[in-house]
């Protein structure tokens, strides 16, 4: 079996707020504020290839100094990513140990995965291929990005398990033709990989 990954809040947790904590006093404030203005939204579209430097020009036109907290995201993004999940690594390690051959797909910037990529050099030593969202200019739930990662290698989706946070993500993988899984904590992947007899 082929095992997939995402990679944010899978393999690494994302705290969106470590970046913000110097602009606001509580995490309340930062969470109005990236309801303010739109970020999730405003942030998904970097995830699909659109450049910072576009984006950002996009905020200001939209939002005027307000938008500085965001702008300000991209050159503060490496401290969002800085903690494993050792829990999922160990998972992997037990999965490679097995025989299963790894892969992984993210939504992710192309400008900021080289921080990813610095921060946790495993995921450039596990996996055989990695596709990023930002790269290829394609978003998960998209069946073109599950798509990409089987083109590229070879697969069969039928052959490959997805795993990944988001039950968006995971349905869009579902209706490609993979078999798929929400991952909540480590230790209920671990216990729906053993009922699969993958571990």
């Amino acid at each position: 079996m082929n095992i997939v990954f995402d990679i944010g809040n899978v393999l690494v947790r994302w705290n969106l707020n470590a970046a913000f904590a110097d602009h606001f006093d509580s995490p309340e404030l930062i969470d109005a504020y990236l309801d303010e203005v739109g970020f999730h939204d405003w942030n998904r579209l970097q995830d699909g290839g659109r450049s910072w430097a576009e984006a950002s020009a996009d905020l200001r036109a939209r939002h005027g100094e307000r938008a500085h907290p965001a702008t300000d995201y991209p050159s503060r993004h490496a401290e969002t990513i800085a903690e494993p999940i050792e829990g999922t690594w160990a998972l992997v390690d037990r999965l490679a140990a097995r025989g299963h051959v790894l892969y992984a797909i993210t939504n992710w910037s192309d400008e900021t995965w080289p921080d990813a990529q610095r921060l946790h050099p495993r995921l450039t030593q596990v996996f055989r291929d990695v596709v990023v969202s930002g790269q290829e200019k394609l978003l998960k739930p998209d069946a073109a990005i599950f798509r990409v990662l089987c083109a590229r290698n070879g697969l069969d989706p039928a052959d490959c398990l997805f795993i990944d946070d988001s039950p968006a993500n995971v349905a869009g993988a579902r209706a490609f033709g993979m078999e798929a899984v929400v991952f909540t904590t480590p230790e209920g992947l671990e216990t729906d990989l053993s009922e699969r007899g993958l571990l």
